[in-house]
């Protein structure tokens, strides 16, 4: 699969042209599980993949930098340009690398929690759901694979909110396979334009 910024058109709402297609695809490693509850797997995978996406986008310039005193493993250099640091057991490049060991559930639990750590704004906010027995770590494995594959939080995508228009997506599909119940808290794009025209919101 492509990544979002090959397949990316315009900033201005329209669609990625990718979506569709992740979407089918991660679907299809659901399996029995019910879509509430693969939700927040999918969902909480795609947002770990966003910020480990922005904070390898900072590492590098510091990495760049590193001669004219920039430290890349100061979480100071990210905290002040609002990026949240990433210790290095939750980086998406080690879960990446062992998506295919029996583990990888832990490691992603255990990547969740040192962000929490790290980052008190996020606390009790990150899905530590992912070594539960019954979510198939094979199916984790290749969800993460599938999710390696977007580019979510480095600059191109940030301006074309690549991360917003995912959510979006999928909480659309997940509203549709979960029914009345799970779409209660979801509006679909359409309405949404529709009340802000309404409203006519303005600077300030």
């Amino acid at each position: 699969m492509a990544k979002a910024t090959k397949n990316s058109t315009k900033s201005n709402g329209a669609s990625l042209g990718f979506e569709d297609k992740l979407w089918q695809a991660a679907n299809k490693l659901r399996n029995n599980m019910d879509a509430a509850e693969y939700k927040r797997v999918a969902l909480g995978l795609i947002f770990l993949k966003y910020i480990s996406d922005t904070f390898e986008e900072k590492h590098q310039i510091l990495e760049a930098e590193k001669a004219n005193g920039a430290d890349p493993e100061d979480p100071d250099e990210y905290l002040m340009d609002n990026i949240f640091w990433v210790p290095k057991e939750a980086r998406w490049s080690k879960l990446q690398s062992n998506a295919r060991q029996a583990n990888i559930g832990n490691l992603v639990d255990d990547a969740m929690i040192a962000i929490e750590r790290d980052n008190p704004v996020l606390k009790g906010v990150l899905q530590k759901i992912y070594a539960r027995p019954n979510l198939d770590k094979q199916r984790l494995g290749d969800l993460i694979d599938l999710v390696g594959t977007i580019g979510l939080g480095d600059k191109q995508n940030r301006s074309l909110d690549v991360l917003g228009r995912v959510y979006e997506y999928f909480l659309g599909q997940f509203a549709s396979a979960e029914g009345k119940k799970g779409g209660q808290f979801y509006t679909p794009r359409c309405v949404v334009r529709i009340l802000v025209e309404m409203l006519s919101p303005y600077s300030g």
